[in-house]
């Protein structure tokens, strides 16, 4: 068996889970996430627990057995606490700045960026060159951030461009006069 498979999900209170015609339904004091899943994979709902069992023993119901229940887990979790990523903006004269649905970006380039905010997400600015994202849905959280994150990578000789907060960027050495 699969052992993330294999492990139940806890529930916390105040998190309600349907599952019915093959969409699962999680509500949350946060909000609402459904996921539609394989007929391979079955949940038994009961109080304060979710197992997630697979219907035979092939190798796509033993995928899709792993797979349902950490996106069940993610659903929980981001309906319960929300998920957040920051991203940090090194370089002299790089910035963001919130503008109604939007957020520029000075990133050293002739022009500023703009960058659409998605729908489910929310970005705050504490600092001119501190952004981070917060949402329910993790890959829609994940994605948004990957999608700043690639308006200006960092680069590994001065570490300018925008990075996450616990990425380590490997530094090299630059190039030495020759005398």
């Amino acid at each position: 068996m699969s052992r993330i498979g294999r492990k139940p999900v806890t529930v916390p209170k105040g998190v309600v889970i349907t599952a019915k015609d093959e969409v699962l339904t999680v509500k949350g004091p946060k909000g609402e996430l459904t996921q539609d899943y394989s007929s391979l994979v079955s949940f038994d709902i009961s109080e304060g627990e979710v197992i997630v069992n697979r219907a035979n023993d092939t190798k796509p119901a033993k995928s899709f057995h792993g797979l349902y229940r950490n996106l069940l887990n993610n659903m929980i979790i981001g309906v319960s606490e929300g998920f957040k990523k920051t991203l940090e903006i090194n370089g002299v004269g790089y910035r963001a700045e919130i503008k109604d649905k939007s957020i520029i970006f000075s990133l050293g380039y002739s022009t500023l960026i703009e960058y659409v905010i998605p729908e489910g997400v929310t970005i705050n600015c504490p600092k001119n060159t501190i952004v981070e994202v917060m949402g329910i849905d993790k890959a829609v959280v994940g994605q948004a951030a990957a999608d700043i994150r690639g308006l200006r990578p960092p680069e590994p000789y001065k570490g300018k461009g925008i990075k996450y907060s616990d990425e380590f960027i490997q530094r090299k050495v630059g190039k030495t006069g020759v005398k």
